[in-house]
């Protein structure tokens, strides 16, 4: 998640929120919050522009999308705000964070165990049925009409005939 976002879970400016963690970024290592390029920042802002956001902003020059690069919290990371924005809404709202990623994790598995298991529905159903499935392809496969000669063709025997007419 995005700083923007979590600062706004939490009810604290973005500006506090980041603060907050420089003071303590030996919480935040690489694999808990990192930075996101100017590319990615700027990708991220068109896709999520919002008269909120627009309103903060009114101060930036034309053309500039961003004045900062966000930060992205990983599951980890987040759950670390917590000791780092030590208040009681701070607490819920990771409590709330962390369930949400628990059950995103759970339906994940579970979709992953039903495709394991279509997968071997499907293999089983594959061998027991390939003489009908064959019959239907053959079914369903047009025959071959033999193919006509390219090119004008004489008969000997008309040719002759009109001849002889004459």
């Amino acid at each position: 998640m995005l700083d923007r976002d979590l600062a706004a879970l939490y009810g604290v400016q973005t500006k506090a929120l980041n603060q907050a963690v420089k003071r303590n970024i030996d919480r935040f290592p690489e694999d808990f919050m990192f930075q996101l390029t100017m590319e990615e920042a700027q990708t991220w802002w068109k896709n999520s522009m919002s008269s909120h956001l627009r309103s903060q902003i009114v101060t930036l020059k034309r053309g500039e999308h961003i004045k900062y690069r966000p930060f992205a919290f990983t599951e980890h990371g987040i759950l670390m705000l917590s000791s780092v924005l030590n208040s009681e809404r701070a607490i819920q709202v990771n409590i709330a964070i962390m369930r949400t990623f628990v059950r995103l994790r759970e339906m994940l598995a579970s979709n992953a165990e039903l495709a394991r298991r279509l997968d071997a529905l499907e293999k089983k159903y594959d061998e027991q049925f390939r003489v009908v499935f064959d019959a239907i392809r053959q079914i369903l496969t047009p025959p071959e009409k033999p193919k006509r000669p390219i090119g004008f063709r004489v008969e000997k025997e008309e040719s002759s005939d009109l001849v002889r007419k004459k």
